[in-house]
Protein backbone atom coordinates (compact mmCIF):
# COMPACT_ATOMS: atom_id res chain seq x y z
CA UNK A 1 0.00 0.00 0.00
CA UNK A 2 1.10 3.31 -0.98
CA UNK A 3 2.60 5.57 1.93
CA UNK A 4 -0.03 8.44 1.07
CA UNK A 5 -3.62 9.85 3.06
CA UNK A 6 -4.55 7.86 5.27
CA UNK A 7 -1.62 5.79 5.46
CA UNK A 8 0.85 7.91 5.71
CA UNK A 9 -1.22 9.52 8.32
CA UNK A 10 -1.29 6.71 10.51
CA UNK A 11 2.38 5.69 10.17
CA UNK A 12 3.29 9.44 11.21
CA UNK A 13 1.06 9.07 13.94
CA UNK A 14 2.83 5.89 15.81
CA UNK A 15 5.99 7.65 15.00
CA UNK A 16 5.94 11.36 16.21
CA UNK A 17 2.65 11.18 18.45
CA UNK A 18 3.33 8.15 19.99
CA UNK A 19 0.30 6.21 19.28
CA UNK A 20 1.43 2.80 19.69
CA UNK A 21 -1.54 1.12 19.48
CA UNK A 22 -1.44 1.81 15.93
CA UNK A 23 1.55 -0.54 15.45
CA UNK A 24 -0.98 -3.27 16.58
CA UNK A 25 -3.30 -2.97 13.47
CA UNK A 26 0.11 -2.01 11.54
CA UNK A 27 1.45 -5.70 12.40
CA UNK A 28 -1.72 -7.00 11.15
CA UNK A 29 -1.41 -5.99 8.12
CA UNK A 30 1.95 -7.02 7.89
CA UNK A 31 0.72 -10.79 8.74
CA UNK A 32 -1.90 -10.50 6.23
CA UNK A 33 0.94 -9.90 4.09
CA UNK A 34 2.55 -12.85 4.75
CA UNK A 35 -0.45 -14.67 2.68
CA UNK A 36 1.80 -13.25 -0.77
CA UNK A 37 3.04 -16.93 -2.03
CA UNK A 38 6.69 -15.48 -2.34
CA UNK A 39 6.25 -15.16 1.67
CA UNK A 40 4.71 -18.30 1.55
CA UNK A 41 7.48 -20.48 0.04
CA UNK A 42 10.19 -18.38 1.38
CA UNK A 43 8.59 -20.09 4.96
CA UNK A 44 10.81 -17.82 7.15
CA UNK A 45 11.91 -18.69 10.94
CA UNK A 46 12.95 -14.83 11.73
CA UNK A 47 11.70 -11.35 11.98
CA UNK A 48 13.95 -8.98 12.29
CA UNK A 49 12.89 -4.87 12.56
CA UNK A 50 14.80 -2.67 11.51
CA UNK A 51 17.02 -0.85 14.34
CA UNK A 52 16.71 2.90 14.80
CA UNK A 53 20.11 4.51 16.03
CA UNK A 54 20.32 4.63 19.56
CA UNK A 55 19.71 8.69 20.02
CA UNK A 56 17.24 8.81 18.25
CA UNK A 57 15.32 5.49 19.92
CA UNK A 58 15.77 7.08 23.34
CA UNK A 59 14.21 10.32 21.42
CA UNK A 60 11.20 8.72 20.22
CA UNK A 61 11.35 6.04 22.94
CA UNK A 62 10.66 3.43 21.04
CA UNK A 63 11.33 1.67 17.40
CA UNK A 64 8.32 1.80 15.76
CA UNK A 65 9.75 -1.25 13.44
CA UNK A 66 10.26 -2.95 16.30
CA UNK A 67 6.51 -2.97 17.66
CA UNK A 68 5.12 -3.70 14.07
CA UNK A 69 7.13 -6.84 13.59
CA UNK A 70 6.40 -7.89 17.45
CA UNK A 71 2.75 -7.44 16.30
CA UNK A 72 3.05 -9.44 13.49
CA UNK A 73 5.37 -11.78 15.59
CA UNK A 74 2.15 -12.67 17.48
CA UNK A 75 -0.45 -13.30 14.58
CA UNK A 76 2.00 -15.44 13.19
CA UNK A 77 3.57 -17.71 15.14
CA UNK A 78 7.60 -16.36 13.56
CA UNK A 79 9.59 -15.25 16.26
CA UNK A 80 10.79 -11.54 16.46
CA UNK A 81 14.33 -10.74 18.03
CA UNK A 82 16.50 -7.19 17.42
CA UNK A 83 19.61 -9.03 16.04
CA UNK A 84 20.83 -5.62 14.44
CA UNK A 85 22.33 -2.69 15.71
CA UNK A 86 22.23 0.52 13.76
CA UNK A 87 25.95 1.31 14.96
CA UNK A 88 26.29 5.32 13.72
CA UNK A 89 23.79 8.31 13.46
CA UNK A 90 22.87 8.70 9.50
CA UNK A 91 21.65 11.40 8.10
CA UNK A 92 17.80 11.35 6.91
CA UNK A 93 17.41 9.96 4.03
CA UNK A 94 14.42 11.70 2.71
CA UNK A 95 16.21 14.42 0.36
CA UNK A 96 18.77 11.78 -1.40
CA UNK A 97 18.96 9.77 -4.53
CA UNK A 98 19.90 5.82 -4.06
CA UNK A 99 23.13 6.50 -4.53
CA UNK A 100 23.59 9.46 -2.26
CA UNK A 101 21.44 6.64 0.42
CA UNK A 102 23.71 3.77 -0.15
CA UNK A 103 26.86 6.41 1.04
CA UNK A 104 24.62 7.74 4.17
CA UNK A 105 24.22 3.99 5.08
CA UNK A 106 27.56 2.16 4.42
CA UNK A 107 28.67 0.24 7.44
CA UNK A 108 26.01 1.72 9.23
CA UNK A 109 24.40 -1.56 10.58
CA UNK A 110 25.73 -4.79 12.39
CA UNK A 111 24.66 -7.63 13.82
CA UNK A 112 24.48 -7.55 17.41
CA UNK A 113 27.86 -9.75 19.32
CA UNK A 114 27.02 -13.03 20.19
CA UNK A 115 24.32 -13.24 17.52
CA UNK A 116 24.20 -16.22 15.06
CA UNK A 117 22.10 -16.12 12.02
CA UNK A 118 23.71 -19.14 10.09
CA UNK A 119 21.04 -20.71 7.63
CA UNK A 120 18.51 -18.51 9.24
CA UNK A 121 15.54 -17.41 6.64
CA UNK A 122 15.21 -13.77 7.62
CA UNK A 123 12.48 -11.19 6.45
CA UNK A 124 13.33 -8.02 7.83
CA UNK A 125 10.50 -5.43 8.92
CA UNK A 126 10.08 -2.01 8.55
CA UNK A 127 7.40 0.84 8.08
CA UNK A 128 8.16 2.55 5.13
CA UNK A 129 9.91 1.53 1.95
CA UNK A 130 11.23 4.45 -0.50
CA UNK A 131 14.14 3.24 -2.46
CA UNK A 132 15.04 0.19 -0.42
CA UNK A 133 18.83 1.19 0.34
CA UNK A 134 18.27 0.52 4.35
CA UNK A 135 16.71 -2.93 4.19
CA UNK A 136 19.44 -3.11 1.67
CA UNK A 137 22.18 -2.49 3.97
CA UNK A 138 20.49 -4.59 6.46
CA UNK A 139 19.91 -7.80 4.57
CA UNK A 140 23.62 -7.49 3.11
CA UNK A 141 24.70 -7.25 6.86
CA UNK A 142 22.66 -10.85 7.32
CA UNK A 143 23.79 -12.70 4.32
CA UNK A 144 27.77 -11.50 5.49
CA UNK A 145 27.38 -13.12 8.51
CA UNK A 146 25.45 -16.19 7.48
CA UNK A 147 22.01 -15.97 6.67
CA UNK A 148 20.78 -18.73 4.06
CA UNK A 149 18.20 -16.05 2.76
CA UNK A 150 16.62 -12.28 3.72
CA UNK A 151 14.02 -10.90 1.89
CA UNK A 152 11.82 -7.68 3.56
CA UNK A 153 7.98 -6.22 4.06
CA UNK A 154 7.44 -3.41 4.98
CA UNK A 155 4.01 -1.37 5.65
CA UNK A 156 3.72 1.11 3.32
CA UNK A 157 6.00 2.11 0.22
CA UNK A 158 7.01 5.98 -0.06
Amino acid sequence: MRAGGSTRELIHRLKYNRERRLAELMGLWLADGFDDARLTEFQPNLLVPVPLYALRQREREFNQSDLIARSASKRLGIPCREILVRQRHTDTQTQFDRRHRMENLRDAFKLRKNVRVNELRIVLVDDVLTTGSTLDECARVLVEHGAARVCAITVARG
